[in-house]
C-alpha cells in the first residue's frame, strides 16, 4: 500500500556511506555515478546498471510535490463526503463482483476483507484509472539525491533496479506517484520486491495493469503489517451521554464487553462483534459527532498512512462497501478555523504541552493536549477543540 513518509531528523549537507559513495546533495550527475558504483558493489551487471540508469534525470516536479504535501485539515464528515461518491460506491461493488474469485482467494490466504482492499483501490487510484504520471525512476533518484529524506528513498532506487532485472520495471515508461509509488494500490518498489504477488499467473508482478496482482500484493502487505485475519476493523456505534469521554480516542482501549456495559451500542443493532477483544471508541469530531469502535486491525492502517482522517475515512468506506449504512453525522460542535487552531496550539504550548509545529493541524499531539486541558477545565474531555476551549485558555 501507499506509504506516506514523515520527515526524519537528517543532517544537512553531504553524507557518505561505507563505500564512500555520495549519499545525497551535490552535483546530480556525480550522485548518479555514485549510485552506479554502489549497484556494481551489490552485484548487478554493467549491462543492467547501464540499462537502468541511462535515462535517469532530475525531477523538479517531484521536489515541488514533496515540498507542498500537506495533511488534510478538513473534518472527517466533510472529508468523507468528498471522497465517497455514489460512483465510487457503485464501482466498488461492481469490482467486487468482477474479481470475486480473487477476493475469495485473498480472504482464504490472508484473511483480509475485500472491503478494505476496494477502499484503498478507490482512494489511491480510483480503481486504477489515475495512477500518477511522474516517471518513477526520476522521482526516486531525485528524492534520494535530496538531503531531506535520502535514507527513505535511496533503498527504493535499488529495489526498482531489482525489479528491472526481473523484467517488471521499465525505467523510461514506468510512471506513478511523485514519491515513487506504482500501480493500482500504489506500492513502493521495495514493497513490490518483498510482498509483490503474481496474482494472475503470467509470471510477472504487474501492479499497473493487473488487478489480481495489485490486490493480492496489497493484501500481502497488510498481512505483513500485522493484519489479524477475519477480524473487524471498524464498527459505527452510538454512545450514551454519560460516557467517560476521557477514555475515548485511539490512545486507550478496553474490552468490547466493557464498552457495552458502559452503554455503547452498534448503530446497526445487535451485539458488537468480538466482546472479548480490545477496542477504542473513536470520536473524530467529539462527543456530538460520528462515533466508531476501532478494533486492533484499525491501528494497522497507520503503518502505511499516518493521516487520522484519511485512515478513518478509508476504514469506514470499507464497511460501507460491505453493506454498512451511511454514517450518522449527528450534530458536532463547530470546529476551529486554521487561524483559531494555530492560536489554540500556541496557548497549549505555552501551558507546556507538546503539540509539535504550530501549523493549524489537529494532529495526535494537539488532540492529546486538548483532552488534558478539557479535563483540567471541567469540560467534556473528548479531544475535539472548540471555541469554548479556546476562550477558556
Amino acid at each position: 500500500m501507499k506509504r506516506h513518509f514523515t520527515a526524519g531528523l537528517l543532517a544537512l549537507g553531504l553524507s557518505t556511506g561505507a563505500a564512500g559513495a555520495q549519499q545525497c546533495g551535490g552535483d546530480f550527475n556525480q550522485f548518479l555515478q555514485g549510485m552506479r558504483a554502489e549497484a556494481a558493489q551489490r552485484g548487478y551487471s554493467q549491462d543492467a546498471i547501464d540499462g537502468f540508469f541511462r535515462h535517469a534525470s532530475y525531477s523538479q516536479g517531484a521536489i515541488d510535490a514533496d515540498r507542498r504535501q500537506g495533511i488534510f485539515t478538513v473534518p472527517f464528515t466533510e472529508f468523507a463526503r468528498r471522497l465517497i461518491s455514489q460512483n465510487r460506491v457503485d464501482n466498488g461493488r461492481s469490482n467486487s463482483q468482477r474479481y470475486d474469485a480473487v477476493f475469495n482467494e485473498i480472504e482464504r490466504r490472508f484473511g483480509v476483507s475485500r472491503g478494505i482492499l476496494l477502499s484503498f483501490w478507490a482512494f489511491e487510484t480510483d480503481y486504477g484509472a489515475f495512477q500518477g504520471d511522474f516517471n518513477t525512476l526520476d522521482a526516486l533518484v531525485t528524492l534520494a539525491h535530496d538531503c531531506r529524506r535520502p535514507e527513505l528513498f535511496r533503498p527504493e532506487v535499488f529495489a526498482a533496479l531489482e525489479l528491472f532485472t526481473r523484467g517488471d520495471f521499465d525505467p523510461v515508461n514506468t510512471t506513478g506517484a511523485w514519491a515513487g509509488e506504482i500501480g493500482m494500490v500504489q506500492m513502493l518498489p521495495d514493497d513490490i520486491v518483498n510482498h509483490g504477488i503474481d496474482g494472475d499467473g503470467d509470471g510477472h508482478v504487474a501492479l499497473q495493469t493487473s488487478a489480481p496482482d495489485a490486490l493480492m500484493s496489497g493484501a500481502n502487505i497488510l498481512s505483513s503489517l500485522g493484519w489479524r485475519p477475519r477480524e473487524p476493523w471498524l464498527v459505527e456505534i452510538t454512545v450514551p451521554d454519560g460516557l467517560d469521554w476521557y477514555q475515548t480516542g485511539v490512545h486507550t482501549s478496553q474490552r468490547v464487553s466493557e464498552w457495552e456495559a458502559a452503554g455503547v451500542r452498534a448503530r446497526a443493532g445487535g451485539s458488537l462483534p468480538m466482546p472479548g477483544a480490545q477496542a477504542s471508541v473513536v470520536l473524530p469530531q467529539g462527543r456530538n459527532g460520528p462515533a466508531f469502535l476501532a478494533y486492533p486491525n484499525f491501528s494497522v492502517l497507520f503503518e502505511w498512512n499516518q493521516s487520522f482522517t484519511y485512515v478513518l475515512t478509508a476504514a469506514y468506506f470499507a464497511t460501507r462497501l460491505e453493506g454498512a449504512p451511511v454514517f450518522d453525522a449527528r450534530n458536532p460542535d463547530p470546529g476551529l478555523s486554521g487561524d483559531q487552531m494555530r492560536a489554540l496550539q500556541q496557548r497549549l504550548a505555552a501551558r507546556g504541552h507538546n503539540v509539535g509545529a504550530v501549523d493549524g493541524i489537529l494532529g495526535a499531539g494537539t488532540r492529546a493536549a486538548v483532552r488534558e486541558e478539557q479535563r483540567r477545565l471541567g469540560l467534556p474531555a473528548d479531544a475535539w477543540p472548540t471555541a469554548q476551549l479556546l476562550n477558556a485558555l
